[in-house]
């Protein structure tokens, strides 16, 4: 699949063939968008984390119909109208103060520097992983599970924001600094937790969901971001899958790295195409001989991932045994993987729930967010579900978001069981465990 028309002009060619794309850029390819399609009744459905964007019902035609191009077009249109992206607000000068709360939040990033501190990474791959700490505020007027954000000049009290920041020169600098964060919790707490972004992702959004889960799910570990070089950009999805595969070795080191420190487990979560770059820096380590690593490993939770199924299947054949404890977080209501798997000729994705016999004999643990909260591709992180099962069971928080070696998957569906309020979800536990057809 070609991912521009061959009738685009020379600039549009420049990003079919795999450079980094530029916001000017987007936007005029947006604005050609409009002109082309000023007259033809466009209809589609994406679904961004917890917000939808849909257009009038007498303007809707039949999506699988769409030619990729034309597509990819309709979702720049709606990138248009969807406002401006996310940055980190420091021109601002906001203090800590000016929040209700606010994390320190490791970064490392397969992205290359600019000199905009707004946007202090783009969407140029680098080989060199760069590392940096950022103060991210948190507002108090917002909604449990949303990120909002308010551009240049945020608001404390409504946005997310970065307080302040800086560089971190060197692996050794970077190991000594995540020391002294674990040093600072107590030591039941000493644990890192990594967070990969999805796709159409920039810096500032991938840090400030990072923050929202910390907050929200009562993470008391040290958390770590790591961005891969999304493009940030809705029509932009083939960059953005081959800038995941750039990234696989850049995760790898981050994962070595944090097995570097005193953490006493690590806990690695991948979101969306996020989980595809979790899966591929596991298969490096491991054809590398350096599955040793995989032993400092907590846990490890793919949520809502945009991963061919097949494609899995031959990670996890080269993989050989996963770390343990191993969830996915699915759903059949996920219209994201929906458009996904149109984009790629129809091949099932991971993350749609339709291949969990699969999984539960690989030794993973599913948990089916179908009925959570609409389902959508955001659930994992904005579910009030998800929230419910951590803040009702200390074992299920163990398992779900700290993921202690001790615990045991048996312990998810405790924590659903023994709820006092109905949690809408279903856990499916490994067939090793439970034999064939338990759930």
């Amino acid at each position: 699949m070609e991912l521009l028309d061959p009738r685009v002009d020379a600039e549009s060619a420049h990003i079919s063939k795999g450079h980094p794309p530029t916001s000017g850029t987007v936007a005029k390819l947006t604005t050609k968008a409009h002109r082309r399609f000023t007259d033809t009744a466009l209809a589609a459905i994406v679904d961004r984390g917890s917000s939808v964007i849909k257009l009038p019902r007498e303007r809707i035609i039949t999506v699988s119909r769409m030619r990729p191009l034309i597509f990819l077009c309709v979702l720049a249109i709606l990138t248009a109208c969807g406002g401006s992206r996310a940055n980190t607000g420091l021109a601002s000068n906001l203090a800590s103060t000016d929040f209700s709360q606010h994390v320190l939040i490791f970064l490392a990033t397969s992205r290359k520097p600019t000199e905009n501190a707004d946007q202090p990474y783009s969407a140029q791959r680098s080989l060199t992983l760069n590392m940096a700490r950022y103060d991210v505020g948190i507002p108090l007027s917002r909604r449990v599970g949303t990120v909002s954000t308010g551009g240049t000049h945020p608001d404390p009290r409504r946005h997310f924001a970065v307080v302040s920041s800086s560089a971190i020169d060197g692996r050794a600098r970077f190991v000594r600094q995540m020391n002294a964060a674990l040093n600072r919790l107590p030591p039941e707490n000493r644990e890192i937790f990594i967070f990969v972004h999805g796709y159409n992702s920039n810096v500032s959004e991938s840090l400030y969901r990072t923050a929202q889960i910390v907050s929200d799910f009562g993470v008391k570990s040290v958390p770590l971001s790591y961005s891969w070089p999304s493009a940030a950009a809705l029509p932009l999805y083939v960059f953005d899958r081959d800038s995941s595969i750039f990234a696989r070795g850049g995760l790898a080191e981050t994962i070595q790295m944090a097995a570097e420190t005193k953490a006493k487990d690590i806990v690695l979560v991948g979101h969306s195409m996020g989980a595809f770059v979790v899966m591929e820096a596991l298969r490096n380590l491991a054809m590398e001989g350096k599955r040793t690593y995989f032993a400092r490993l907590g846990g490890v939770i793919l949520a809502a991932p945009d991963i061919d199924v097949d494609v899995f299947e031959s990670q996890v054949h080269d993989i050989g045994v996963l770390p343990h404890p191993f969830t996915i977080v699915v759903s059949q209501r996920d219209r994201a993987l929906s458009v996904s798997r149109f984009l790629v000729g129809g091949h099932p994705r991971l993350g749609s729930g339709r291949n969990i016999d699969l999984l539960r004999e690989n030794g993973i643990t599913v948990i089916d967010a179908s009925a959570a909260d609409g389902g959508g591709h955001g659930v994992f992180a904005s579910s009030q579900a998800m929230m419910k099962l951590v803040e009702n069971s200390r074992l299920a928080r163990d398992a779900l978001v700290e993921n202690k070696a001790t615990t045991s998957p048996f312990t998810i569906a405790q924590g659903i069981a023994s709820s006092p309020i109905a949690i809408p979800l279903t856990v499916f536990l490994p067939s090793r465990l439970v034999g064939n057809g338990a759930q």
